[in-house]
């Protein structure tokens, strides 16, 4: 999965302030890496309950 209804509405709202090279997928990438979302396998070391 690349994208997220949060990544959406993140992307959907900067386009309104003019910025055109911004996609979901980069948003998302962004929101991973900040560690906003989680998005590792239940299998994974690395993946957190909540």
């Amino acid at each position: 999965m690349t994208t997220s209804p949060l990544s959406d509405a993140i992307a959907a709202d900067l386009k309104t302030y003019g910025m055109r090279f911004i996609g979901t997928t980069i948003v998302y990438a962004y929101l991973q890496s900040i560690g906003v979302l989680n998005a590792h396998e239940p299998g994974c070391f690395l993946h957190r309950e909540r």
